[in-house]
């Protein structure tokens, strides 16, 4: 979705990934507070689940200041390892699927946000561009099995406590089945997509 060249100018350029840390971090800061303000007496530690757009601009932020000890060098020297696959296979999941189940609970809930529609654009265009910002990570990191499978177990224990429990993100409207089901099915889709975005951690790296 985002072609070498330019994910090599935004992340390999001091100014341009400076620019991309700082957006993600106040973008990630707008989010809590939004969350804060909605919160439904949420232990303090199981706020990530809850928070999940301010999870995933986290998670984001984490891995593109990873990039820092990089500058200077083109991406194909980015070091690599285990630790670092599974935090960048969290960031993309969490953006691809955070991004993606916003415009489609909006859109599910489209008469309840009418007529107020800049609010419905801007919330849809910001979180698409989560998506297209996940599309970055893959330049740069790498991802195992053992990772893919953990952010696949992440995701659904986060489905489990929003449906289960009842502590989905704030919505203008009681979700059903249907969003229930659809959010479920996001998280098998979105680890699908990693595992086709990404390239594999070699063996050698792994170790390290």
């Amino acid at each position: 979705m985002i072609g070498r060249r330019h994910a090599r100018y935004y992340l390999e350029n001091a100014p341009s990934l400076v620019w991309l840390v700082a957006v993600n971090a106040a973008a990630m800061l707008v989010g809590v507070r939004f969350y804060v303000e909605t919160m439904p007496g949420v232990f303090t530690f199981l706020w990530p689940l809850y928070a999940d757009s301010p999870a995933a601009l986290f998670l984001m932020t984490l891995s593109l200041v990873t990039l820092f000890a990089n500058l200077g060098d083109p991406l194909d020297e980015v070091a690599h390892n285990r630790v670092l696959a599974y935090l960048h296979t969290l960031a993309f999941v969490w953006l691809v699927k955070y991004g993606l189940w916003t415009v489609l609970a909006l859109h599910l809930g489209f008469w309840e946000y009418f007529p107020s529609l800049n609010d419905y654009w801007f919330i849809v265009i910001t979180h698409l561009a989560f998506v297209l910002e996940a599309y970055l990570i893959p330049h740069y990191g790498r991802t195992t099995p053992g990772a893919l499978a953990f952010a696949l177990v992440l995701l659904l224990a986060n489905d489990l406590y929003d449906y289960g429990f009842g502590y989905h993100p704030p919505l203008e409207y009681a979700p059903g089945l249907t969003l229930a089901l659809a959010t479920v099915a996001l998280s098998f889709v979105t680890v699908a997509l990693a595992a086709r975005a990404f390239d594999r951690l070699e063996a050698a790296d792994a170790s390290t």
